[in-house]
């Protein structure tokens, strides 16, 4: 039956969006990672918090793990064309609000990465590059996840046509504005982080008034 299709892809997204590279990154440091800088189980704060190796081996296996999702109940349910938009879709879900971690997880930006890259590649580094310009021109990474959480699924309808599957996608997009309203606050306060803290950390930890001595010791610690 169609709907047990659907409840199995649901299932196999949302279990393979609670695996975190970035709080076990955070464990093998000593601390959990969701008490800790920003307090995201997300690549960003795994930057700030361990370093630019555990950026990338955590952004990589976020996009991995949504890739998988989709693929995998791809080749499960070839008959189902919603198959893939179903995992892609419960694997951002499980990603910003795991079980194992208590429902604390990241902001779902790199496994929104990995939905576009299961759909299509060409599609994929597009939607990067489209993704460092909204970071770079704003000055703020946490604008791209709620801006590509509304742009993927369109781009999707518009290169598929699959009404419902866009649909499917765009179904994140509400826990992911959700999970950044505290973001928007702080942009109006002017207490969000900007990109500069990827070249000037103190900088920007003393601008938004969190430089002081833990995070002066985490970060002694992280090199």
């Amino acid at each position: 039956m169609p709907i047990i299709k659907i409840i199995v892809c649901c299932l196999i997204g949302y279990l393979l969006g609670n695996f975190s590279p970035a709080y076990l990154f955070g464990r093998l440091k000593g601390y959990d990672i969701r008490k800790e800088g920003s307090g995201n189980v997300g690549a960003t704060n795994a930057f700030l918090l361990v370093g630019k190796h555990a950026f990338f081996i955590t952004a990589a296996l976020d996009i991995l793990k949504a890739f998988a999702a989709w693929k995998i109940c791809e080749l499960l349910f070839p008959a189902l064309r919603l198959a893939g938009p179903l995992g892609g879709a419960a694997c951002v879900i499980g990603h910003m609000y795991p079980a194992l971690l208590g429902f604390h997880g990241g902001k779902g930006l790199a496994s929104l990465g990995g939905v576009a890259l299961a759909w299509h590649w060409q599609w994929f580094f597009i939607l990067l590059g489209a993704a460092i310009v909204i970071a770079f021109a704003t000055r703020y990474v946490c604008l791209v996840a709620p801006v590509m959480s509304v742009v993927i699924p369109g781009c999707y309808y518009w290169d598929t046509r699959l009404l419902a599957g866009a649909a499917v996608l765009l179904v994140p997009a509400v826990p992911i504005f959700i999970k950044h309203r505290e973001n928007f606050l702080r942009i109006r306060e002017g207490t969000e982080m900007r990109t500069d803290f990827i070249w000037n950390k103190e900088g920007e930890l003393k601008r938004i008034g969190k430089w002081n001595e833990k995070t002066q010791n985490q970060l002694k610690k992280r090199n």
